[in-house]
């Protein structure tokens, strides 16, 4: 096996425990190891949502059985967001667009982990027509890019204090789930195209998903969760990469430091 797979897999398997913990599916973290490691622009986003479905089920059962999930919060959410993912899994981008859409995302998956390391306050239920147009926001971005959402939902929910830390982790990896779905199904054409060795990646992914969603569901308290994923941020030295897109590189350097 070449170096360059064990690379890619064993980065998987990290951010495939980082992310459950905290009930994502990883999306944002598969694309930017892909990128980094020069894997093919074309077959990133099926790739990416392959794994996030396999993680998100995972931390789904795991945080559904411990008790943190909502049906209330999840529903107005999930019910524009998946018919706008798959709408967005549709839309083929010019790949300078797609990678300037996927840096900016990508430091959004920066902030998220870095998000603030305080209690949970008291929450309250979202209002359902201000939940049903961030949801459909939600879907079109995360269908476009290839993520499940996740890293957008999250800090919404939290900011708004719509859910507490565990519950919101456990709702975000539910609308993972749908729409990481959706935008494959909306992106079949190119699931064929996925590399031969991908069912590696899925075992690297899921054995990932089972020690990190079972550490945020059951382990770790609220804090400790918030802290999980902020903690990652600080980590090494910046990867020295060279990229055909400046922009591109610019907003992957500021990320670079997640995955080292």
């Amino acid at each position: 096996m070449e170096s360059i797979q064990i690379l890619i897999i064993l980065a998987i398997f990290i951010v495939a425990i980082l992310y459950s913990s905290v009930g994502h599916g990883g999306a944002s973290g598969y694309l930017a190891v892909m990128a980094l490691l020069a894997v093919a622009p074309g077959i990133t986003r099926p790739t990416a949502l392959v794994l996030n479905v396999f993680v998100a089920s995972i931390g789904t059962i795991q945080f559904y059985r411990a008790g943190f999930f909502s049906w209330r919060i999840f529903m107005p959410f999930a019910v524009t967001s998946v018919p706008f993912a798959f709408i967005g899994g549709m839309i083929q981008l010019p790949t300078n667009v797609y990678k300037i859409i996927l840096g900016v995302v990508l430091v959004l998956a920066a902030l998220r982990l870095a998000w603030k390391f305080t209690s949970d306050a008291i929450t309250q239920v979202p209002k359902i027509w201000l939940a049903l147009i961030i949801g459909a926001i939600m879907g079109l971005l995360s269908g476009l890019v290839g993520v499940g959402g996740g890293i957008f939902l999250t800090p919404v929910l939290l900011l708004m204090n719509w859910a507490e830390t565990k519950q919101a982790a456990g709702v975000s990896a539910m609308f993972i789930l749908v729409n990481s779905i959706a935008g494959l199904a909306g992106n079949y054409a190119q699931v064929a195209k996925l590399p031969p060795n991908v069912w590696i990646w899925i075992v690297a992914a899921v054995v990932g998903g089972i020690i990190g969603s079972t550490l945020g569901s059951t382990r770790f308290n609220s804090l400790t969760l918030r802290r999980v994923g902020g903690s990652v941020i600080v980590c090494g030295p910046e990867i020295d990469i060279c990229l055909e897109n400046a922009t591109y590189e610019i907003l992957l350097r500021a990320t670079a430091r997640l995955f080292c």
